[in-house]
């Protein structure tokens, strides 16, 4: 009867331990995801930055801007480039969002600049380097998401709070600014 009780015991003991480690696995991978979905955005957030200096040559090549506009879009991309966490990088993104699309809705007033073979591949650059950006921070929410909802439900809970890793990482929102549409004032240009 004893070696029966012995044995179960030992049983629930590993099968304790199996869980364990099954979890502890499981949350790893998922901040393991989190961390290389935050670089994906990371990666093309300063893709994007790097194309600005060519854009604003280009631009200042055709256009007269106020340096306001100007200056706005360099300040964002430095933002963008010193951001250490997911909520600095979707502030200096939204500065930067707001910025260059005030450029592309004033370029419009510049019919020489709207044909410019480099302003056009800037643009198509700019836009396939959003659509990238606009998946990486789907990819990156949904592993937040996925990560969070482990941290906080049994057993991960438990797993997670032995290990450290109970707290939830945060998500990449969006501003206001940046879905209100650009209104384009052309009263300072020159």
């Amino acid at each position: 009867m004893l070696d029966w009780i012995g044995l179960i015991a030992v049983g629930v003991i590993i099968l304790l331990a199996i869980i364990l480690i099954v979890v502890y696995n499981s949350l790893i991978g998922l901040q393991k995801r989190v961390n290389n979905a935050w670089a994906q955005i990371d990666v093309q957030l300063k893709r994007r930055a790097d194309l600005i200096p060519n854009l604003i040559e280009t631009v200042k090549g055709y256009a007269r801007f106020e340096k306001k506009v100007l200056t706005e879009v360099t300040k964002a991309r430095t933002a963008i480039m010193k951001a250490k966490s997911p909520a600095d990088s979707a502030k200096a993104d939204n500065m930067l969002a707001g910025a260059l699309k005030t450029i592309f809705a004033v370029a419009e007033n510049y019919p020489k600049l709207q044909a410019s073979e480099n302003f056009k591949s800037l643009q198509e650059e700019f836009a396939t380097t959003e659509n990238k950006i606009a998946y990486a921070r789907q990819f990156y929410n949904d592993s937040v998401m996925q990560f969070n909802t482990a941290i906080a439900q049994f057993p991960g809970n438990i797993v997670a709070g032995i290990f450290g890793l109970k707290k939830p990482r945060e998500y990449y929102e969006v501003g206001e600014a940046a879905k209100k549409p650009v209104k384009a004032d052309f009263s300072d240009l020159a």
